[in-house]
């Protein structure tokens, strides 16, 4: 027996009956990640999916997918509010590539990039802003981009930030050590040699 040739057209309405659940922003980054993951390349003119409405064909006239995303850098870190400094960094990283105007838009960012991002967002300055974004590229939130010294969010930092930030729950520092430490076990004592 052999196995029916699969349609386009079947292909597309599968895609679009799975995305119809998500508003506009969530389907883009839903597609992203799936060329992303099928190793496509980005494409050169996006279509919406949906039939469009006015607010989506002002967006696409912007140059902003999805909605409003003209807020600074400040409000949208404090929306966010990371963490750690590897948080800050996968944030500003996200910031640039996907929540400014189409113009401002950087697909990587430097260590002098995330400085300028703490300034404007009043967060202390990093001491060490290069060794932040290579800390978060070992944590596979980061990629390394073209450039000595530049890094891009990948789709593990793209899901932090979109989904998991703000982090809900505790904010107890996650050095916290599980167990009792050093100073609180019973100290060792020698016991008197049987006889």
């Amino acid at each position: 027996m052999t196995k029916p040739q699969s349609d386009d057209l079947d292909a597309v309405r599968m895609v679009v009956d799975a995305l119809g659940g998500f508003d506009a922003k969530e389907q883009e980054r839903i597609i992203r990640w799936a060329r992303e993951k099928l190793g496509l390349g980005q494409p050169i003119a996006v279509s919406p999916i949906s039939a469009p409405t006015p607010q989506s064909t002002a967006n696409v006239a912007t140059g902003q997918p999805g909605g409003a995303r003209s807020q600074d850098i400040k409000t949208f870190i404090a929306s966010k509010s990371p963490q750690s400094d590897v948080q800050f960094a996968t944030a500003v990283a996200y910031y640039y590539r996907f929540e400014v105007p189409e113009s401002e838009q950087k697909s990587a960012i430097t260590a002098e990039d995330l400085q300028d991002a703490a300034r404007k967002a009043d967060r202390d300055r990093l001491t060490k802003p290069s060794q932040t974004l290579v800390n978060a590229y070992h944590q596979g939130l980061l990629d390394k981009a073209g450039e000595r010294g530049a890094y891009s969010v990948n789709t593990v930092g793209e899901n932090l930030v979109a989904m998991t930030l703000p982090a809900s729950g505790t904010n107890a520092p996650q050095s916290q050590r599980r167990g009792k430490s050093r100073s609180q076990k019973k100290p060792f004592s020698k016991r008197a040699p049987k006889k």
